[in-house]
């Protein structure tokens, strides 16, 4: 239970800084956004692997790394605590800033939008699964501020084209936020759960032997 737990939180206060900056206007966003990621996986890394992210709990999956057991649990943890960060941000900003949110509109750029997502997403598990699960970096200390700052070069980067969000569990989160048009989340699905899955045949090419 400490594990699902451990999820649940992380990915909350990720959604959470996520809305929190995008509805309230704090610039420049990434910068917290990362930092966010980065504490919470310094926090619950040794807990659960701090996956915070279904996509990256597909790639430490398929590293062998997580239990098939734990996947469901995990992403419903992750989407849980989504979904609880979005409806508390819509309490700490009900009134005209909410009333102001319009979802991003991506009806007209869904290949570069795929692309972005997909290529993020590759780095941000590619990261991970070498940072904290490569028996190489076994008990180092730079993992989380490596994780963290993954993301938050890829919301500077792509953030405008796709939303940055290289997370489907934060696709729900921002949704349900109205950030994001409901019709538009399989771009984030199939582009997140894609990239993951390459990052982790990936890392198994680069380190054979790596079991």
């Amino acid at each position: 239970m400490g594990k699902y737990l451990t999820e649940f939180i992380g990915t909350f206060f990720l959604v959470l800084t996520i809305g929190c900056c995008v509805v309230g206007g704090a610039v420049p966003a990434p910068l917290a956004i990362g930092s966010a990621l980065m504490v919470m996986v310094f926090a619950g890394g040794h807990v659960s692997g701090a996956h915070y992210n279904p996509a990256v709990t597909l790639a430490v999956t398929m590293r062998g790394r997580c239990s098939i057991a734990d996947v469901v649990p995990y992403i419903v943890s992750q989407v849980a605590g989504a979904v609880v960060a979005a409806l508390a941000v819509k309490f700490l900003f009900a009134g005209e800033k909410m009333a102001a949110v319009q979802a991003m509109d991506l009806s007209k750029t869904i290949p570069q939008a795929l692309l972005a997502e997909f290529l993020y997403t590759f780095a941000l598990a590619y990261v991970v699964l070498n940072v904290a699960t490569a028996k190489a970096n076994a008990n180092n200390s730079f993992y989380g501020l490596a994780i963290g700052s993954t993301v938050l070069a890829g919301a500077f980067s792509v953030g405008g084209i796709s939303g940055g969000a290289f997370n489907p569990a934060v696709a729900v989160g921002i949704t349900t936020l109205g950030l994001a048009a409901a019709a538009n989340i399989w771009i984030y699905l199939v582009a997140d759960f894609a990239g993951a899955a390459l990052a982790a045949i990936v890392f198994k090419i680069i380190n054979p032997d790596d079991k």
